[in-house]
């Protein structure tokens, strides 16, 4: 038995309206916009889902750091466990991005276990098997005490009939709105638990999946996971997770966690709008900068990265620019001389941050926080 979809309220609908009023929005400004620099904002909005979902877990490894291994560089200052966590989450992201439009889709059993080995592939045991269902009780230990179950997910042999329900209504086609099904789906695939490890990062997935599959914005505009990586807001989706029982309880009404969810699409979608305004003039006042100072308007692409995202590295502008290396080694080196950028390291490990020369003017607008509204406590 998989937990009954709850009625929307009408408080419910009208933010389920909001929402889908931003997403429009928000979709034919990444149409209408540059794309390169909208190209950026997709790297980084799944870097920042990538290193989001994966700090739930306990992998903190930045944003700015998710990106560089993104781009393949090798020399980034993290654990090995954090970079082999940080890669295994973002293939799977990637072929999940990949997934939107794939035609002749369904879900399945199979294809589940094959998300989870890639999530988890590398850490394949006989005692915490990848790519198929746990052999035996998994538990969820409680933040402030290890040795409290917080939850008891359900036994064992109980898992593959239960993955047959939720693949099933996966695959069903009703009049429920894509959003609250996505939050339903996180919800029965967390509950379930089937696998020895990876559950979390598998549930968020599956929503991110879901809402990419509804086609109404890029992949990389869909998920959620980044808000949900937010410390406070980490914080309140274990509430919401634990206001569920200690054990499998699916005859329940779940309606706070549904406004849990909108709440959280509603809050990303405005961060995302904000992020996306702000890279915008960012980028003009660069243009003028760069127009100004006699500079080739492709090394924008690298002052941006700098003002966005506090560095630059020489092989994330070559590949944005498409560049030799001869050319960009060239580049970076002339805004160095200019004292426009700042090297920081050595060889291969180097990166760029802003020179005395940088317009301050394209960081102060980098840095200037935004204001979210709560969806229901206006």
């Amino acid at each position: 038995m998989l937990f009954p979809t709850p009625d929307l309220t009408e408080t419910d609908r009208q933010v389920l309206d909001q929402i889908d009023q931003m997403r429009e929005t928000l979709r034919h400004s990444v149409r209408t916009s540059s794309t390169k620099w909208t190209a950026g904002l997709r790297k980084f909005l799944t870097a920042d889902a990538v290193a989001a979902s994966n700090s739930i877990e306990g992998f903190k490894v930045a944003t700015v750091d998710v990106e560089d291994l993104m781009e393949g560089e090798s020399e980034v200052d993290i654990s090995e466990e954090n970079r082999e966590e940080t890669l295994a989450y973002q293939r799977m992201m990637t072929y999940i991005q990949t997934l939107h439009d794939a035609e002749d889709f369904s879900y399945s059993k199979g294809m589940l276990n094959g998300l989870h080995w890639m999530l988890q592939g590398h850490r394949h045991s006989a005692r915490r098997p990848a790519g198929q269902w746990r052999k035996g009780p998994v538990y969820v230990t409680d933040a402030r005490d290890p040795s409290i179950a917080a939850y008891t997910a359900p036994d064992a042999q109980l898992v593959p009939d239960l993955m047959q329900e939720l693949v099933d209504w996966l695959n069903e086609n009703d009049d429920t709105h894509a959003l609250v099904r996505a939050a339903m789906a996180h919800l029965h695939l967390v509950s379930i638990h089937p696998w020895a490890d990876g559950n979390g990062r598998m549930s968020r997935s599956l929503q991110t999946l879901m809402i990419a599959r509804e086609s109404v914005l890029a992949p990389e505009f869909s998920s959620i996971e980044s808000w949900l990586g937010r410390p406070g807001n980490t914080w309140e989706y274990y509430r919401e997770l634990n206001d569920r029982g200690s054990h499998y309880q699916p005859d329940q009404d779940v309606a706070g966690w549904i406004r849990f969810n909108l709440t959280a699409y509603h809050q990303q979608a405005q961060t995302v709008q904000g992020r996306l305004a702000r890279s915008g003039r960012v980028w003009n006042a660069l243009a003028d900068f760069a127009d100004s100072n006699g500079l080739d308007e492709r090394t924008i692409t690298a002052l941006h990265d700098v003002a966005m995202a506090g560095r630059v590295r020489r092989a994330r502008y070559q590949h944005a620019e498409v560049l030799s290396l001869q050319q960009a080694q060239r580049d970076l080196r002339e805004l160095t001389t200019a004292d426009i950028l700042q090297p920081v390291g050595r060889t291969r490990a180097r990166y760029y941050t802003a020179g005395r020369q940088f317009p301050q003017d394209a960081i102060d607008i980098a840095q200037t926080p935004m204001t979210l509204t709560h969806p229901y406590r206006r």
